[in-house]
């Protein structure tokens, strides 16, 4: 269910809003149709969140067509023209470029980097605020950019929702309790409900839940008999807040400094 400002928005009723594009509307639309309840003060914070949604969905299927590949944090790569790689594997944004710009080309130049499924799930956001936003604001927000693991600017603002319904856009985990031991890397996966049955995970690539399991379950140890499985957790962005400092991110900042 979708409420804005105390009143309910049906699915029918999403046709209404003409900002968003018929993507956004599909997306907007199975938000209506949830069991979650998904409250906004106006009709810009609901706006933002269809559109970002949308982008992270978007950022799923370029970052899979864009030739990055799997790696584990030892292995890891990247254009040393736009990031410096950390001891630990990481990526650290040069000073002599924008973020704008070392996000993009993440997804234009993608063999040139190596880089885990967690990781891939913070450029997918970040990718997504640029696309929902615009370059100068996302530079005005997101200076010196550090990929690893789940490290990301505190103005990403990603939040755990463990009650949720999964939605587009959504990430999900899939654990492998009894992976080999010699393959950590293979002990679950972060995946990106891409709002049509269909989920993306980086070294996986897209496919149903029931398959993205099924390839977990070749990376088990010998003699196991637990299957990888879908847990509770939901990751998202916290929408309605970005919606609101992305609108005016200089007087955000200006308030912070």
């Amino acid at each position: 269910m979708i409420v804005i400002g105390g009143y309910p928005v049906s699915p029918a009723a999403v046709d209404s809003f003409s900002q968003l594009t018929a993507a956004q509307k599909q997306t907007a639309k199975k938000m209506a149709a949830s069991r979650e309840t998904f409250y906004y003060a106006s009709n810009h914070q609901f706006i933002f969140e269809a559109a970002m949604r949308t982008n992270i969905v978007a950022a799923a299927y370029a970052l899979k067509d864009s030739g990055a590949a799997f790696a584990t944090f030892r292995n890891a790569r990247c254009n040393p023209v736009f990031w410096q790689l950390t001891g630990y594997g990481g990526f650290l944004m040069r000073r002599d470029v924008s973020p704008s710009a070392a996000i993009t080309d993440i997804f234009f130049n993608g063999r040139k980097y190596g880089f885990e499924c967690t990781t891939a799930i913070m450029i997918m956001f970040y990718k997504a605020v640029l696309e929902t936003s615009n370059a100068r604001i996302f530079d005005q927000l997101f200076s010196g950019i550090l990929l690893y693991s789940t490290e990301h600017d505190e103005d990403l603002q990603i939040m755990a929702y463990p009650n949720g319904d999964p939605m587009p856009g959504d990430v999900l985990y899939v654990k492998n309790p009894q992976h080999d031991p010699m393959k950590p890397q293979w002990q679950g996966e972060n995946i990106v409900d891409l709002g049509n049955g269909l989920f993306f995970g980086h070294g996986i690539g897209v496919g149903s839940l029931q398959e993205i399991i099924g390839v977990l379950n070749t990376k088990r140890r010998p003699g196991a008999t637990v299957s990888a499985y879908l847990t509770d957790d939901i990751i998202r962005p916290n929408y309605r807040l970005m919606s609101e400092y992305i609108r005016n991110p200089v007087r955000r900042l200006m308030a912070e400094g």
